[in-house]
């Protein structure tokens, strides 16, 4: 039986810490903030000091970006939509050894919801 995206989604999910989007406000002067959204979703609105890389070209292009370049031991905040493109991709994050990378339950839908700030 083929695996579905949410399988995968689930699966990245028992590897991968998740926090909540309050948790994840408290922690955003400490960490990288790395939207994981397509460019045309990260200019409708984005979590202040975000960059942008889409989770399609993440592995590609994570080491060479200059804000990640030798970060493998920074806190990065890892957010999509809804919880599942920043599951996927926390996963693949510590793979690629950014163990502290830690993906935001409920993503960017779930932060507006919160009433919290945008950038």
């Amino acid at each position: 039986m083929a695996l579905t995206a949410m399988d995968l989604v689930a699966n990245a999910k028992q590897h991968i810490k998740e926090i909540d989007t309050h948790a994840a406000e408290n922690q955003l002067q400490d960490n990288l903030v790395l939207d994981v959204r397509e460019p045309a979703e990260f200019a409708a609105g984005h979590l202040p000091d975000a960059i942008n890389i889409p989770r399609g070209v993440l592995e590609f292009q994570i080491a060479n970006h200059p804000n990640f370049q030798g970060q493998q031991a920074a806190d990065i905040l890892v957010y999509c939509q809804t919880g599942g493109r920043s599951a996927l991709a926390t996963h693949v994050l510590n793979q690629l050894g950014y163990t502290q990378a830690v993906s935001m339950a409920g993503g960017f839908k779930a932060w507006v919801e919160s009433g919290l700030p945008l950038g």
